[in-house]
This record gives C-alpha cells, structure tokens and sequence, in this order.
C-alpha cells in the first residue's frame, strides 16, 4: 500500500541525546513498519501535534533503516517543543523528500566533506557511507566548523573518525576561550591544510550560505571544477513537496529541486536575495 506523502506517519522515539543547549538528536523506532530507507542528504518532514511541522535532514545511517536518526536545532515554535520530548513519545514523520549526496559519483576519488554548524547533520549520511564501503573510495577528508566549543556536534563521534588511519579530519571553531587546545577560525581556512588531487575529487558542503559560498571558492582556487562541488541549500521549506511555493528560489523549488545541489546551478541564486 502506498503512503500518502502529505500524511504524518507516527513513530516512536527510542533515543534522545542533547549534543548542545540548543542541539538535540532524536531516535525513531522504525522496524514495526519494516524499515525507514533513505538517500544521503535527503530530508523528512516532521509533525508535533500542536505545534506543528517542520523539515529536517535526516542524519542516521543509511545502512540501517530501522532506526531514523535527526538532529534538530530548537529556533522556533515547531522544534523548540520538540526539544522537551522523552523517549517513549511519538513523532509525526513525511517522508523521505528531495535529492541526495551523488555517493556514486564518488567512487574512485578524494572525498571532502566540509560542514559548518548543524550542517554536520546532513553530512553524516555521507560519512557513514564512504566508511562502509571504505574501499571504493580515495582520500576521505572531513574539515568541520563550529561557533564555539559548546556548539560541536557528534563529538565522540568525531574523536572515533580522527582516530582512523583512513579519514583525514579537522575541527575549527570561530570563538574559544585562552585555555581551548583545538583550532580556531572559519572552516574555509582549514581547506589549505588538507591534501587532495583536484583533478579526481567531488567536495560536498553544507552550512551557512556564506560559508558554502567560499568554500567553493578556495576550492576552485585550488583547482577543483565547479561540476564537481556539491552543495545543501535547505531554506524555507514547508510542505516538502513543491506545492506551497514557500522554498521558491528563482526557478526551482528547494524542497523538490533539491536539497542537495550541484553548486554551479545554485551559486547564482543563493546571493540574489529578491528571489
């Protein structure tokens, strides 16, 4: 029987992790509907009775469809009622929308994975996969940036993947105090610091605009094609099927021409900012 896409389909959570004071992970049981399956970078829509509904990328393991996983910053009405829920409680959940990461086009080449803030979340998917099939992949890069220490998502997480002879992986963030050890700056400057053959590598960003915008940039600098960076453009998307119109951007449709973009179709949008 086929779901109606713009039903909520309630699951319950089995896990909830605070990764900051803003920052939550959530752990949806999906088995006793057979399993949630997914592309990297896609997103679903999630609904709280009486606060309403929100997108949100999904952030688990695409290997392993009985658990969906997604972090969720609390910013507004929708998601800052979600940050009170327990395990136990259930979720209203649409989905899985949009584009994905092009994993495929990866095989065979240096991978870089450069995320700011939250944008981790919808990058994970990505790590988790180039990992599982680790030989059908070069270089495995990920530079990671955040405003502070506090706001570091997935930390332990991150300590395991520095740990690892094959993943090459450094942290930055923006502000520290005096007695902070680890690297400080935007996550752009980590790019000069990083090996890679530009002529066989496919880069896959996402953040802030701004971040995105010169990252590409130093990319390119460093001889990489604009075809090959990939980047997630999720912003104001609401119903997750191109109905409402509220993700317009020019001529496309964020929420069903994307999330994930190759950067060379949505650079020239994502600085128009009548559109």
């Amino acid at each position: 029987m086929t779901r109606d896409p713009m039903l909520p389909e309630a699951l319950r959570i089995s896990r909830v992790v605070r990764e900051t004071a803003d920052t939550f992970t959530l752990t949806l049981n999906a088995a006793e509907r057979g399993g949630f399956f997914f592309l990297p970078g896609q997103f679903n829509m999630l609904y709280l009775h009486g606060a309403g509904e929100v997108p949100v990328s999904i952030s688990g393991d695409p290997a392993r469809p009985m658990y969906l996983v997604h972090t969720i910053r609390a910013v507004g009405s929708v998601t800052r009622p979600m940050q009170a829920l327990e395990k136990g409680d259930e979720i209203g959940v649409r989905g899985p929308f949009g584009t994905s990461w092009p994993v495929e086009r990866a095989r065979g080449r240096d991978v870089l994975v450069v995320a700011g803030g939250i944008g981790l979340a919808p990058l994970r998917p990505v790590v988790y996969h180039v990992l599982k099939h680790r030989k059908r992949f070069d270089h495995l890069v990920i530079l990671y940036g955040a405003r502070t220490p506090a706001d570091l998502l997935y930390e332990k997480e991150l300590a395991r993947w520095r740990g690892r002879l094959d993943v090459e992986l450094d942290v930055t963030v923006d502000r520290a105090e005096a007695d902070y050890r680890g690297r400080s700056g935007v996550v752009t400057k980590l790019l000069s610091r990083v090996s890679f053959d530009p002529e066989n590598a496919i880069a896959f960003l996402c953040g802030p605009e701004v971040m995105m915008r010169f990252a590409a940039r130093e990319l390119e600098q460093r001889g990489m094609r604009d075809s090959d960076i990939w980047v997630s453009a999720e912003r104001n998307m609401k119903c997750g099927l191109g109905t409402c119109g509220h993700c317009q951007l020019g001529p496309v449709f964020v929420c069903k021409d994307g999330p994930v973009f190759r950067h060379s179709r949505i650079a020239p949008l994502l600085t128009r900012r009548e559109l």
